[in-house]
């Protein structure tokens, strides 16, 4: 919430872009607290109760506390699910999971994940060590709960981490950038289409074209104009668009980076 709150400042003198990136920064904090408080104090009682085990002398007080537990975390997720089927539009979850650039939804719904998934691993560590009588049940349980921990944390740091370092759009916004450009009367040659993530609702493009020789410097610059436009117009994300007039690069653009 900190991390939302701070990325929708508008652009000043220093920042020029905008703050939009601390949204990544913040999401990699949380992915950082998680596998360090969640999962290294879950794994360590767990460690001690494998050390020194004691009988569970009050189980159905900890199956209240779980289920209360569940039914909140399952609210929760419910939610953050919600909105994530409605962010993902045409692409299928996995895709959404892997192209996404919204970590703010990712962190709440893998979080959630995880601590309904930890919820049924505690109860049936309780349970288990209730009707057998095995007091391991319970510290073997915890470090499971902290391994779940853990995995979450580090996937999610490493979905994050890309975003903060860097990112370029997806590769059919980068594609329909390519192929707006080329459409215009002027372009001899697309060269290359530079994209950047500066936060989920904003993008950066530049882009190199190369116009024809017999082009004046007023239909170069209505075609720029245009362009712009038009990409303003067909991906709403896009907010900055830098042209670069500069002679081909390549004959073969599939090779140039997005």
């Amino acid at each position: 919430m900190y991390g939302l709150k701070r990325a929708q400042r508008p652009p000043d003198k220093n920042f020029p872009f905008g703050y939009g990136k601390e949204i990544y920064f913040w999401s990699f904090i949380v992915a950082i607290l998680i596998f360090a408080l969640g999962a290294g104090i879950s794994i360590y009682e767990g460690i001690i109760h494998l050390l020194h085990p004691k009988p569970i002398t009050t189980p159905y007080i900890n199956y209240i506390v779980i289920g209360f537990a569940m039914m909140f975390e399952g609210f929760a997720w419910y939610f953050a699910f919600k909105a994530f089927t409605k962010s993902k539009g045409k692409w299928s979850y996995i895709m959404a999971v892997q192209k996404g650039k919204d970590p703010s939804i990712l962190v709440v719904l893998f979080e959630d994940s995880a601590a309904l998934i930890g919820l049924v691993v505690a109860f049936l560590g309780i349970f288990l060590g209730q009707v057998t009588g095995i007091v391991y049940f319970d510290g073997a349980a915890s470090i499971i709960i902290g391994l779940i921990l853990a995995g979450t944390a580090t996937w999610l740091a490493y979905e994050t981490k890309g975003l903060l370092i860097g990112e370029s759009a997806n590769d059919s916004i980068v594609q329909g950038i390519r192929e707006l450009a080329s459409g215009h009367d002027y372009v001899e040659h697309v060269n290359e289409v530079l994209t950047l993530h500066m936060g989920p609702d904003f993008i950066l493009v530049n882009i190199s074209l190369d116009f024809m020789d017999e082009a004046t410097a007023d239909e170069i610059e209505t075609t720029v104009e245009k362009l712009d436009k038009e990409i303003k117009k067909n991906y709403l994300q896009v907010k900055r668009v830098f042209v670069e007039a500069e002679a081909r690069k390549s004959s073969n653009p599939e090779k140039l980076p997005n």
